[in-house]
């Protein structure tokens, strides 16, 4: 909890109390005590003031409260690049990418000035609704700002085009790339899995291993549905067991049910079940439903028991 001074000896130093009161909402996304600090800031009269306002509504958008973002943004004469930044990346966060977009729009119309951070969540926006042709003039923009050269705004570029559908763009601009991340190879690789370019995937994988980037969780969930939905069972184990002996990298809920997937429909029910019982990570109604369904289809009757009995002493635990 905070205390705040009665009396404070100037105006300026009231703002900055609460400037960096408001910093640190921000930094741990405290909405109780942003909203005491708001209420606060109205008595003592200086929540209207522009920089204020501005930490406002970027403490409220972290803290994925846009209604009363939007409000205090409206009502706001300096509107700064970093406020729209914040505004844009908050709706982009939530999936609320046309609003992103709008925001962006609105920017533009203003004549502010774009940095680096201003369009990765304008392209995940893109990718999002999808819309392709916005997502090529933005990247006219990257490029004429000199912005291709930042990595993250690269693999947004990568990832719009990958879900948008273009992996010809996607795969130009990764060729293109000055430095690329385990982020970079990521993106290309559940590009060319969406679409079932199997092979694109196990290669950019060798290739990305074979420069000395180290693969991470989502790289991994990349391969393993490639694998599954290209019914490559076997090669799916051999990149599971590869995650946790090689890189000893834990399986997630989200691996698991990528293999549960892959077993399932290759008719390797038992399998799957052995997988779900080694996991660290509580199964949930998708995991479950998954193998239910497999032994549904490939008719494994006594598998299907088995788990119903688990799924109902699981739920008798949790009550």
């Amino acid at each position: 909890m905070f205390q705040i001074q009665s009396h404070m000896p100037t105006p300026q130093g009231t703002i900055l109390l609460f400037s960096r009161l408001l910093d640190s909402c921000y930094s741990t996304r405290n909405l109780h005590m942003l909203k005491q600090l708001h209420a606060r800031m109205i008595i003592s009269g200086i929540a209207s003031h522009d920089f204020i306002r501005a930490k406002l509504i970027s403490s409220y958008s972290v803290t994925a409260q846009l209604h009363e973002a939007s409000i205090i943004f409206s009502v706001t004469n300096r509107r700064p690049t970093f406020l729209f930044n914040s505004f844009i990346r908050a709706y982009s966060s939530l999936n609320q990418f046309s609003n992103s977009l709008t925001i962006f729009r609105e920017m533009v119309r203003a004549g502010k000035s774009l940095d680096r951070h201003t369009l990765p969540p304008v392209l995940k926006s893109c990718a999002g609704v999808p819309a392709l042709r916005l997502g090529r003039s933005v990247h006219v923009i990257v490029f004429s700002n000199g912005f291709d050269l930042d990595v993250a705004n690269s693999n947004a570029l990568v990832t719009m085009y990958c879900k948008c559908g273009d992996l010809g763009s996607a795969r130009k601009v990764f060729d293109e790339m000055l430095e690329r991340n385990v982020v970079t190879w990521t993106a290309i690789m559940s590009g060319y899995g969406m679409y079932g370019r199997c092979e694109e995937v196990f290669e950019m994988f060798e290739r990305m291993v074979g420069g000395g980037v180290e693969p991470d969780g989502m790289t991994f969930t990349a391969v393993l549905s490639a694998c599954s939905h290209g019914g490559l069972a076997d090669k799916g184990i051999g990149y599971f067991w590869m995650m946790k002996d090689r890189f000893k990298l834990r399986p997630s809920l989200e691996h698991c049910t990528c293999m549960v997937d892959m077993l399932g429909r290759a008719g390797r029910v038992e399998e799957a079940e052995t997988v779900v019982e080694m996991m660290d990570a509580l199964p949930d109604g998708a995991l479950w439903g998954a193998l239910l369904a497999a032994c549904k289809t490939h008719g494994k009757v006594e598998v299907a028991e088995r788990l119903a009995e688990k799924i109902y002493a699981r739920r008798l635990i949790s009550t």
